[in-house]
């Protein structure tokens, strides 16, 4: 072996600084979010005693299975709702002169700086029994008496849906700006219509982007907590929230640590869907 192969072979200064730089922070995730979660999956297999008897009451506690349910069918709602939304306005923002869709790109990305309580909040003084809507409603003659429109499954709908929609119009509009708007003036020219073009070209074309949108949102919203205890006001309780309940008043750490875990497993699972139709590297923005 030559010595010019040898030394070809050593790594270079810069791949040891690189790693010099690299080796600390792994160590800092290791310490600061790797421990966590394993403490957290430890737990749920030990408290109050070694065995699977926490997740046995997926199966046997009407309680958390309701709780289940209620999650998955308000982040079910969200999600179609986000998606219809946040469709149309990022085929709106598609088909406007550049300059209204950066206006419209900029009113899109502002939600993103508005905090989650105060949007809740906002929401709450809209949607009370003697808040703007419902007066608007009386005063106008529409209703005799106020809409419970908080407190409730719609209110908690209605907060999370509006927090959501951002996350719906990002993933669909970086895909529709990747069709090639060519392919709709060829099927024009063939004899398509309009409607017809968009349900057998257009649609299909940016089903990516749905999907990705879909699981995006779907997977945020497994998470909600503070939009839910809001305007639900204790009457619309899920997952997040319960496990809030477990830790801070029944102490309850293995049912916690549980329903932890198993948010936690939905979410990696969802991902490694959502990673069959989107470059997550790209979506996160890595290069």
């Amino acid at each position: 072996m030559s010595v010019g192969s040898v030394t070809r072979e050593r790594p270079s200064a810069s791949q040891n600084t690189y790693w010099l730089l690299v080796i600390p922070l792994l160590a800092v995730v290791a310490v600061l979010y790797t421990y966590p979660i394993a403490k957290v999956l430890w737990i749920s297999f030990t408290d109050p005693a070694v065995g699977l008897q926490n997740y046995e009451k997926l199966i046997t506690s009407g309680t958390i299975q309701r709780i289940l349910w209620t999650t998955f069918r308000i982040c079910v709602v969200v999600t179609l709702l986000s998606l219809v939304i946040g469709y149309l306005v990022a085929y709106a923002m598609m088909n406007v002169r550049d300059q209204h869709r950066s206006w419209m790109l900029m009113l899109v990305l502002v939600s993103f700086w508005v905090s989650v309580l105060v949007r809740a909040f906002a929401w709450l003084t809209l949607l009370r029994s003697n808040g703007i809507i419902n007066t608007w409603m009386i005063d106008l003659g529409l209703i005799d008496e106020p809409l419970d429109l908080v407190r409730n499954e719609f209110g908690v709908l209605v907060g999370m849906v509006h927090y959501m929609i951002p996350y719906a119009v990002l993933p669909l509009l970086a895909n529709m700006k990747g069709i090639d708007t060519r392919l709709m003036s060829a099927s024009r020219g063939l004899g398509a219509g309009a409607f017809e073009t968009f349900l057998r070209i257009y649609l299909p074309l940016s089903m990516p982007g749905i999907i990705a949108g879909g699981l995006l949102v779907f997977i945020i919203s497994l998470g909600f907590f503070v939009t839910p205890a809001i305007l639900g006001g204790g009457k619309v309780l899920m997952i997040a929230e319960y496990v809030s309940v477990q830790v801070l008043i029944t102490t309850q750490w293995g049912t916690a640590s549980m329903l932890a875990a198993v948010l936690l497993l939905t979410v990696f699972g969802l991902l490694l869907i959502m990673s069959r139709f989107v470059n997550l590297n790209t979506m996160f923005g890595a290069r």
